[in-house]
């Protein structure tokens, strides 16, 4: 029997790398997908159409995940579409990098919106779904930075350090009502975002990586898969790195 058979996973940010990985890896086990991103593109639409193709319903819906109201109506029409919601996937996320002396506020507010408001929005939204249901795991796509933090992403990592103690809060909250939260930490991983550094920037990323390469979407879908499944049902409020041994 499929892993997720019978489940409803909504996952945010997964029109295309580790999100879309993530939504792959739930409908080859039997999970019915609702994501978002902020515009029903032609990229969106491919990304729906593969989900489909695994014999599951998939929807994509067009969302701020920053915004506060339009989250909250989203999870309403998702309910109302697919009776439920399991799983939920905070996974939409940017950078707007810079040193801290010439960080502006902008890139400081877009970067906290984004990554944590928006994990705050979704979690905020599901809860009530997944206590009447009295079942639900939420996963945090939180980053090594999140934990090391890292020159350049004052921004990002606070952004995904606030991801490691929501889903920690959440768990101690709502363990009760069987509802697990865990966060998953990637390190470098093979995505748009990383195929824009430049060489000398990647070799700087393996040296310090015990794997010598980076990591694949797939590899944090995998990760991601064994948090949403009963295969993990004792697990809460923990934090597990996916990042080749960078962080020991």
């Amino acid at each position: 029997m499929k892993l997720l058979a019978g489940k409803v996973a909504l996952i945010t940010g997964a029109a295309r790398g580790i999100g879309k990985a993530i939504a792959l890896r739930f409908a080859e086990e039997g999970a019915n997908i609702a994501f978002t991103d902020l515009a029903y593109d032609d990229i969106a639409k491919a990304t729906e159409n593969e989900l489909t193709a695994f014999g599951v319903k998939a929807k994509m819906y067009a969302s701020n995940a920053a915004n506060f109201d339009d989250t909250h109506t989203v999870v309403a029409e998702i309910v109302k579409e697919f009776g439920q919601i399991d799983i939920l996937v905070n996974n939409a996320g940017i950078t707007r990098d810079g040193l801290m002396m010439r960080m502006t506020e902008q890139q400081w507010d877009m970067v906290i919106n984004v990554n944590l408001k928006s994990a705050f929005n979704f979690t905020h939204a599901v809860i009530p779904t997944m206590v009447r249901q009295k079942k639900g795991s939420i996963i945090n796509m939180s980053s090594v930075v999140g934990v090391s933090g890292n020159a350049g992403q004052a921004n990002y990592s606070a952004s995904k350090a606030g991801m490691i103690g929501l889903a920690k809060s959440i768990a101690k909250e709502f363990g009760s009502r069987n509802i697990r939260a865990n966060a998953i930490a990637p390190g470098f991983i093979e995505t748009e975002m990383t195929h824009a550094l430049t060489d000398e920037q990647r070799a700087k990323w393996t040296e310090v990586i015990p794997l010598k390469r980076g990591g694949t979407p797939d590899e944090v879908a995998k990760v991601s898969l064994f948090l949403a499944s009963d295969l993990s049902s004792y697990v809460s409020g923990q934090v597990i790195h996916v990042c080749g041994g960078m962080n020991t």
